[in-house]
């Protein structure tokens, strides 16, 4: 079975030969081995790249375990590059490499080289290259499968696809599993043998048991407003633990740069201004979040929110959690200071979106509280409210878009509606 990532696939030839490292990150079993050495690779075969001029080496496997050697493997490359013409360094699992910021800086030296990388996220790859490159190393973020890659490749209608979506999530082993067992299983031991593991390796942690109780409070918190304080607290009334207030922010930050969760900022919407706390945490993956609580708290309408959020960073946009301050006269006659919420602001470049996640909308009460927030925002940028409804696009007399959830999820374009 084929996965197409065309989106990845052009964000890697829009940088073909722009003289930086191209560095494909993403969470473990996301696809990026795939993506460089399959459908990558194919491409510029198909593009008439000579299979001489395309350098590929796997570290991670065991017959290539000599080239893990820094001067091996410059020896090695640079003994392949036998002409003036274009080459191609197509480097997987680079964080196996010895001194591998020092090589890939030396190949950045090789004039006719155009050279790309993968690496294992317990090596925090991006941060790394980034900040040794600074500015040199040109990073393409790859996440797992979207709702819309999903559906093109499994068996089910929709409907279906959801229900198996937002249970087991998107990355592409997954999909190609036929059980429910399969699915739990895997995902199941890929947390606790892949990612726990690493996280813990890397980052030297003893305190294993504070490190998986924190990821439970923040699985079972998604989409709600939150602080590491806040989770302390958890922490000491319901765990009786005294993990100190640093611990968790530390162990949050190695949840982040292991690409599992993200952490998501308030903005204040009428102010221009990014508030501190609380916040919010979404992960990557909604399969693995569910593994991870044992597939005991699938609540759809907060997965839905979690799903929109990724399939926004997907596209591109950075996404804030908005908040508009409105003073409101109650009964009494008294002003009140209220805090409105909206899901997610995105932003790309000038366009800008204000969106709100509805699972459902039943009555005119549900579709006020919905849409407040919206309506007490005054500039132009588009409002939108994301249903699970049947419905068709609508545009009511305030501006404000609702679309269904499938319509948004399977078009590309669909925030122009």
């Amino acid at each position: 079975m084929e996965i197409k990532r065309d989106k990845y696939l052009n964000d890697l030839i829009n940088r073909m030969h722009n003289g930086l490292i191209k560095v494909v990150t993403g969470i473990r079993r996301s696809g990026k081995s795939y993506l460089l050495f399959n459908i990558f690779k194919k491409y510029l075969i198909e593009n008439s790249v000579p299979e001489s001029h395309i350098i590929s080496i796997e570290l991670d496997q065991r017959k290539n375990r000599e080239y893990r050697n820094p001067d091996k493997i410059l020896d090695y490359i640079e003994s392949m590059i036998t002409d003036n013409e274009q080459y191609y360094i197509l480097l997987d699992e680079v964080q196996m490499l010895t001194d591998f910021e020092e090589v890939l800086n030396s190949l950045l030296h090789i004039s006719n080289a155009d050279v790309y990388v993968t690496g294992n996220n317990s090596k925090f790859l991006s941060k790394d290259i980034i900040t040794e490159f600074r500015g040199r190393g040109d990073e393409v973020h790859i996440y797992p499968l979207t709702f819309k890659e999903f559906i093109q490749v499994c068996d089910n209608d929709v409907y279906r696809g959801w229900a198996d979506y937002v249970t087991y999530g998107g990355l592409p082993l997954v999909v190609t599993m036929k059980t429910e067992q399969q699915k739990i299983q895997y995902l199941t031991n890929l947390f606790e043998e892949t990612y726990i593991k690493d996280i813990k390796e890397r980052n030297h942690i003893e305190k294993i048991q504070e490190l998986n109780d924190l990821i439970n409070v923040l699985a079972s918190s998604i989409g709600l407003l939150t602080n590491p304080s806040k989770i302390q607290s958890t922490f000491k009334s319901v765990l009786k633990s005294d993990i100190s207030l640093n611990t968790i922010i530390q162990y949050i930050e190695y949840l982040e740069d292991a690409f599992l969760i993200n952490e998501v900022n308030r903005y204040d919407v009428k102010g221009r201004k990014y508030i501190g706390t609380p916040l919010k945490y979404y992960f990557e993956d909604v399969g693995l979040r569910n593994a991870r609580l044992g597939f005991r708290q699938t609540e759809e309408t907060h997965l839905m929110e979690n799903v929109i959020y990724n399939e926004l960073r997907a596209r591109g946009f950075t996404v804030d959690v908005g908040v508009v301050h409105v003073r409101e006269k109650k009964d009494n006659g008294i002003r009140e200071h209220n805090n409105l919420e909206v899901d997610f602001i995105a932003s790309l470049g000038s366009r800008k979106y204000y969106i709100q996640s509805a699972f459902g909308i039943p009555d005119s009460e549900k579709e006020k509280q919905e849409k407040a927030s919206l309506l007490r925002i005054n500039d132009s940028f588009k409002k939108i409210v994301i249903v699970k409804d049947v419905i068709n696009v609508q545009h009511d007399e305030n501006g404000i878009t609702t679309i269904n959830l499938f319509d948004f999820l399977l078009n590309d374009n669909s925030l122009e509606f």
